[in-house]
C-alpha cells in the first residue's frame, strides 16, 4: 500500500495524489510506460490507472504513443514548470558565471533545489568540451550520494535535517549504510570549509563539489555544484580544481543579489 492510500486527513485529496504518483513513475530510462506497468509501480488498481491516464492525457500531461501502446509525459508538464522556473530570477543572473566556471573547470556547473529526498537541477551549464557528463534541467540526484544533496542537508536547519534523515532511515536505510560516513565528512567540510564533496558516490566517473546559498531564495535554499569527469581531473582533485572558484562564484552572485535588491 502506498503512502497516498494511508491518509485519513479529510483535507487530503487522494485522487490528486494518485495522479501525481502516476506522473512521478516516468524516468529518463523509462520514458514510456503501459497502464500495467504504472499499476505495478504505484500499487493502484488497473481500473484506477486507466481512469487516471485517460484524464491526464486529456489535460495534456500525458501523451499516448499508439505505436508503443504506452504513455509518455506530455508537453503540459513543461507548461506547469515554466512559471516556477521563470520566477527564480537567480537562474538568469547566475548563467554567465556558471558558464565561465564550467569552461574553466572543463565540467558542468548546475543549480538545484530540494525535492524531498532528492535534489533537482533547475539550471545547468556545460564546459564546451564535456561529452560524457551532461546533466540537464529536471535531473534528480539523491541527497546523501551527491555533493549537492549533502550541501543542502548540511545547510538546512537542525530540525529539517533530522526530519529528512529520519525519513531516509524509514524509507531507504541502505542510503545511510552506504553514504553515512561520507555524509559525516561532508557535514564537517561544510562547517569548516563552506562546501561539500563527492568522489564518485553518485556517478563513479564524476567528482563534484557543492556550495549552498546561506540565504533562502523563494522560501528554499538553492545549491550550486560543479562536477568534473575524472578523466579531466588527471592527477588533480576536484577540491583543488573547483572548490575555490565555486566559492568565489557564489560570493559574486550574492553580491549581485544584494545590489539588485538595493536597486529595487
Amino acid at each position: 500500500m502506498k503512502d497516498t492510500d494511508r491518509h485519513s486527513d479529510p483535507r487530503f485529496a487522494t485522487t490528486v495524489a494518485h495522479g501525481m504518483s502516476v506522473l512521478q513513475c516516468f524516468r529518463m530510462a523509462e520514458p514510456a510506460l503501459s497502464n500495467k506497468e504504472l499499476a505495478e509501480r504505484t500499487g493502484l488498481s488497473k481500473a484506477t490507472i486507466s481512469r487516471l491516464t485517460y484524464t491526464l492525457a486529456l489535460k495534456g500531461l500525458l501523451l499516448y504513443d499508439v505505436q508503443l501502446r504506452r504513455y509518455r509525459l506530455g508537453a503540459g508538464i513543461l507548461s506547469l514548470a515554466h512559471p516556477m522556473l521563470s520566477g527564480i530570477r537567480l537562474r538568469q543572473m547566475a548563467r554567465p558565471y556558471m558558464r565561465a566556471l564550467a569552461d574553466h573547470c572543463e565540467g558542468s556547473v548546475s543549480l538545484g533545489l530540494n525535492d524531498k529526498l532528492h535534489m533537482v537541477y533547475i539550471e545547468t551549464s556545460r564546459g564546451h568540451e564535456v561529452i560524457g557528463y551532461r546533466p540537464d534541467i529536471g535531473a534528480r540526484l539523491p541527497l546523501l550520494a551527491s555533493a549537492m544533496g549533502r550541501a543542502w542537508l548540511a545547510n538546512a536547519s537542525s530540525e529539517i535535517r533530522e526530519r529528512v534523515l529520519d525519513q531516509i532511515r524509514s524509507e531507504d536505510a541502505s542510503q545511510l549504510q552506504m553514504h553515512g560516513a561520507a555524509w559525516e565528512r561532508a557535514r564537517h567540510d561544510w562547517n569548516t570549509k563552506g562546501y561539500c564533496l563527492s568522489y564518485g558516490d553518485w556517478q563513479a566517473d564524476v567528482h563534484a563539489v557543492a556550495v549552498a546559498l546561506r540565504d533562502p531564495v523563494g522560501g528554499d535554499y538553492l545549491v550550486f555544484n560543479c562536477g568534473v569527469p575524472v578523466s579531466r581531473l588527471k592527477d588533480r582533485t576536484i577540491e583543488t580544481v573547483a572548490a575555490r572558484p565555486l566559492l568565489a562564484m557564489v560570493d559574486e552572485i550574492n553580491k549581485c543579489r544584494l545590489q539588485e535588491a538595493h536597486n529595487d
